[in-house]
C-alpha cells in the first residue's frame, strides 16, 4: 500500500487505542499517540512535569481574555498562536506525516492533516453502556458514567476550540464506526478495505 495516513478520533472508552495498534500492526508503520505530547513539552521545555500537569497543560485552553487580545491583534484563524502545546504538537504530526505513513490518534489530527494527501479520518463511537463495561473491565473497578461524560467533554470542548469545528459530527470524518456493534478487528477491516477502495 501506498503512503497511508489515518487520523483515529473517538468518545473515551470506544476502543480507539485497540484499533489504532490493530492498524498499525497490520500495515507495518507506526502508531502515534501520547509521544507526541511529549515530544512538544520537551520542546518548549516542559519535559520535566509529572504526567498529570502534563495532561492538564494538554487540555488547556486560553482564556477569553487572550482570545479577545489575540482577534485584536489580527491573529488569523481558529487557532490562537500563544497556545504553544497546540501549536507544537500541531508541527509535531504535520512532520511525522511527511515522513510516512502512520496512524495518529486523537491530538486533533484529522483537522491538522485536512490539507494532507492520502489520509483517512475516522470518528469511534459507542454506546453508553458498551463504553462503561468496556472501561470497567480494563480498570478492574466501577466507572462511574459521569468521568466517561466529563473526559468527552473535555475532548469536546478542545477539539471544538482549537478547530473551528464540532467534534462527533461525522461530516468531519470519511467514516464513522458504531463500536459496540463490530470487534476491534472487524473496525480495522472496515477501515483499511475503505482505504484500499478509495485510493
Amino acid at each position: 500500500m501506498e503512503k497511508t495516513l489515518i487520523t483515529i478520533s473517538r468518545q473515551h472508552g470506544s476502543g480507539g487505542t485497540e484499533v489504532a495498534r490493530i492498524l498499525a500492526d497490520r500495515l507495518g508503520v507506526w502508531y502515534y499517540n501520547r509521544e507526541i505530547l511529549y515530544i512538544a513539552a520537551d520542546k518548549i521545555g516542559f519535559d520535566s512535569l509529572d504526567e498529570q500537569a502534563m495532561e492538564e497543560l494538554n487540555y488547556k485552553k486560553s482564556s477569553k481574555y487572550m482570545e479577545g487580545l489575540s482577534v485584536m491583534m489580527g491573529t488569523p484563524g481558529h487557532i490562537p498562536v500563544y497556545n504553544q502545546m497546540y501549536k507544537e504538537q500541531g508541527k509535531i504530526i504535520q512532520k511525522l506525516a511527511g515522513y510516512g505513513s502512520g496512524v495518529f490518534l486523537g491530538r486533533c489530527a484529522d483537522y491538522i492533516l485536512k490539507d494532507f494527501e492520502n489520509v483517512t479520518s475516522v470518528y469511534l463511537y459507542a454506546d453508553d453502556e458498551f463504553r462503561q463495561k468496556r472501561l470497567s473491565e480494563a480498570e478492574g473497578r466501577e466507572v462511574p458514567m459521569a468521568d466517561i461524560k466529563k473526559e468527552d467533554k473535555t475532548r469536546e470542548s478542545y477539539y471544538n476550540y482549537y478547530t473551528g469545528q464540532k467534534w462527533g459530527d461525522v461530516t468531519n470524518y470519511d467514516l464513522a464506526l458504531n463500536m459496540g456493534k463490530i470487534s476491534f478487528e472487524e473496525a480495522a477491516d472496515v477501515i483499511l478495505s475503505y482505504i484500499e477502495k478509495h485510493r
